[in-house]
């Protein structure tokens, strides 16, 4: 199998091939109700997304029917928010879709109420995904979402505006100390037309990277917390001599900003997220050119970087035809056409037959090769969050908001976040 860190090179020498699929990875028993070309059965199929997901996910659909007549496709599609609001009606009622596009905050919660499909019960090849990319995708070992693509945690920076004020580019790599020093120097030169980013602290997915840069996973495995309130305080605490100054976007400016974000304003020189939001970026500052490096790490050869799903597809758990629904999901994670249909439009494409199918230009490219730069560092993916996740996320931002205001001390904020966290983990234990 090609590795993903040789595709990735292979993809920034400008080079490329289609393959054909491997012998099927999923294994186990495809039992359920099959149609005929005359006769064909009918699935169901729903996803998130806008006018143009919608379309090429349309333009998929036809493909994989005129390949599979025994099989329709009825296919429907929401905004994100009201996604979950429907999926939360259909399984109260007991009626989740066939197939779903899913996110990774979510999993666990359906999962753990058998409402999705082990989806090794069904024949979809695997063998074309980095084996530290599936974990994602497992709950107690069961396989119960196939990622379609990928996003690896960034930092990303303005050449130009950096250029502007007179301050060096960063590096490939960076330790702690030197990269709150870049930020306090952009702060300083930018005189206050450019603060350096937003409050890196106050991202829970950049907390976690530190965590496991010192061997420390968010979450156990039975849906706890892996790591303790000192451990928050620390982390929380790296940014104590920042808030306040040009190094830091000041919470009630970031506010005034939304829906864009500080960089996508303008405002800061960088921000920290995820590398697929290089398009949304470059559109809303107006950018020409738009650079990623990994985040700091005070151990060179630990960055504690890892492959997320953009999104997974999953299987009801109810569902009468689960050997077409299984023909589905390995044709939209699979089949290399259909990666040229959707190209990046859904991150990088996961399995490497897509990949290889998919041409990467302009900013796809810059994606590619940043995750080529970092691929040596990559780690499995931690299990999918907690039942509840999305409200401890939230609670992180906000409560790192109150620090940022100076409403709260680092000591109360951490008190207050973990006192909102076990609350939420026992009412969903």
């Amino acid at each position: 199998m090609i590795s993903r860190r040789s595709f990735l090179t292979t993809v920034a020498l400008g080079a490329g091939s289609a393959v054909a699929l491997s012998a099927c990875g999923g294994g186990g028993s495809s039992a359920g109700q099959t149609g005929s070309a005359g006769n064909p059965v009918t699935i169901n199929y729903t996803w998130w997304g806008n006018d143009d997901r919608a379309e090429r996910t349309r333009k998929a659909i036809a493909l994989f029917e005129s390949k599979n007549p025994d099989i329709k496709v009825n296919g429907n599609f929401t905004d994100f928010a009201g996604y979950w609001q429907k999926r939360a009606t259909e399984a109260a009622g007991g009626g989740l879709p066939d197939v779903m596009q899913w996110d990774l905050s979510y999993l666990r919660d359906y999962a753990q109420r058998n409402q999705l499909m082990d989806l090794g019960q069904l024949r979809i090849d695997t063998s074309g995904f980095e084996k530290t990319l599936l974990p994602s995708g497992q709950i107690r070992g069961r396989q119960y979402g196939i990622p379609t693509s990928t996003n690896a945690f960034a930092v990303y920076y303005d050449p130009a505006k950096l250029a502007e004020i007179g301050v060096a580019e960063p590096g490939g790599t960076w330790t702690y100390s030197e990269y709150k020093a870049w930020l306090a120097e952009v702060g300083t030169k930018g005189g206050g037309r450019y603060f350096g980013s937003t409050d890196f602290t106050g991202i829970w997915w950049q907390f976690t990277i530190w965590l496991r840069q010192r061997g420390i996973e968010a979450f156990t495995e039975d849906g706890k917390l892996g790591f303790s309130k000192d451990d928050l305080k620390q982390w929380w605490s790296l940014a104590g001599d920042l808030r306040g100054t040009g190094a830091i976007v000041p919470a009630d400016r970031a506010v005034q900003l939304k829906p864009k974000s500080p960089f996508g304003s303008n405002v800061s020189a960088s921000e920290n997220t995820w590398d697929n939001f290089m398009a949304g970026y470059l559109k809303d500052s107006g950018a020409k050119e738009l650079k990623l490096v990994p985040v700091p790490s005070d151990d060179a050869d630990d960055l504690g970087l890892f492959l997320k799903p953009t999104m997974l597809m999953v299987a009801s758990a109810k569902t009468k035809f689960k050997d077409a629904a299984g023909r589905f999901i390995d044709f939209m994670v699979n089949d290399p056409e259909v990666g040229q249909i959707f190209k990046t439009s859904r991150g990088v494409p996961a399995s490497k037959t897509q990949r290889e199918g998919t041409t990467f230009e302009g900013a796809d490219k810059a994606v590619v090769d940043y995750e080529t730069s970092i691929a040596k560092y990559l780690k499995d993916a931690p299990e999918p969050p907690i039942v509840g996740f999305g409200t401890l996320e939230a609670a992180f931002l906000r409560v790192n908001e109150e620090l940022n205001y100076g409403k709260q001390t680092v000591d109360s904020a951490v008190d207050q976040w973990f006192k909102e966290a076990e609350d939420v983990i026992k009412q969903n234990s």
